[in-house]
């Protein structure tokens, strides 16, 4: 359980820094920092597939089936709608609905489990989940607040707050269906690997991401063509404005929020029930907070300090209701 645990912290800082990115890159649309993020992965993916060939080769059709799925609806999709949501509703909004998910995936996957290992009784769940959940309110309501003083200098309309919170909603099923279905395709299939199926996950990603990148292009070439205004229009297609900062940060995040990521939290999901390793995922929230503050050059209001805390001590008292009695 310690190393499992520890593998989430470390896939949890790791995927902190792509909460960053659209901060970093402000001047690229959602879906370019979303394909160009796994287009990354992809091609970093296809070094350690070379030297694991054998076991590479070893996967089955049903196998990359499924790293294809996981790889469409936990990566393309989960991250392209979170940037673009950010950038219609800035970052309250989805920020809010994001942080929700330890405790949706945890009731979810608690509720229909695969494995009877995977779930204990709600009297034993309640409690963390409630101290997680009120962790999370505190740190989220001291960010809306900061972030409703920033966008009052800007000109977003209620259409735009209503389509990014909706888009959100996408985000958060999206990784809620991921970790409870990669969880539960690493216990069946414990013979695979953490690295090996990460690396599967890359090669899966790395033609999803190519096709929506070129598909993006042409359409932003025709719209162009055709004088229409669209959002997004102005982006010189194919590495935008900064071109060399673009590629260094894809890379970055195909590297380690990605391919390494990925790795620590297959370790994770083989080694811990899916319900805690749902809840484990607020350190992916901690550490986008920690990098965010950085960024800013500014200490948190003492109302995320207390959100910090409460979240640290739900999860704690999460793994130790699924550490199993003394006989």
């Amino acid at each position: 359980m310690l190393s499992g645990v520890l593998a989430a912290l470390g896939a949890g800082l790791l995927w902190g820094l792509v909460f960053i990115t659209p901060l970093i890159l402000p001047d690229y649309p959602g879906v370019i920092l979303s394909f160009g993020r796994y287009a990354a992965f992809g091609l970093i993916a296809l070094v350690p597939a070379w030297f694991d060939r054998q076991r590479i080769l070893q996967l089955r059709r049903q196998d990359w089936l499924a790293a294809l799925k996981l790889a469409l609806v936990g990566n393309i999709i989960y991250y392209s709608a979170l940037a673009t949501a950010i950038q219609l509703a800035d970052a309250p909004l989805p920020t809010m609905l994001i942080g929700m998910l330890p405790v949706v995936i945890a009731i979810c996957s608690n509720w229909s489990p695969h494995h009877p290992g995977d779930s204990i009784a709600w009297k034993k769940l309640a409690l963390p989940l409630l101290i997680i959940l009120a962790g999370l309110l505190f740190v989220n309501a001291a960010e809306m607040a900061h972030f409703t003083e920033v966008s009052l200098n800007s000109q977003r309309s209620l259409a735009d707050y209503v389509k990014g919170g909706l888009i959100a909603l996408i985000a958060v099923a999206a990784w809620t269906w991921y970790p409870i279905m990669n969880g539960r395709y690493m216990k069946v299939h414990s013979h695979i690997s953490s690295s090996t199926w990460a690396t599967a996950q890359g090669l899966a990603t790395l033609p999803l991401a190519l096709i929506g990148y070129l598909g993006y292009g042409a359409f932003a070439w025709l719209q162009r063509d055709s004088g229409a205004a669209v959002s997004g229009a102005v982006f010189a297609f194919p590495l935008g404005s900064t071109p060399l900062k673009f590629v260094l940060v894809m890379a970055a995040l195909g590297l380690l929020a990605s391919w390494l990521g990925t790795l620590l939290w297959n370790l994770a999901s083989q080694k811990l029930p899916t319900s805690l390793a749902g809840q484990l995922i607020v350190f992916e929230t901690l550490s986008a907070l920690l990098y965010a503050f950085i960024l800013r050059g500014s200490l948190p209001a003492p109302q995320i300090l207390i959100g910090v805390v409460l979240l640290c001590a739900g999860v704690t008292l999460a793994v130790r209701a699924f550490q199993p009695a003394p006989h």
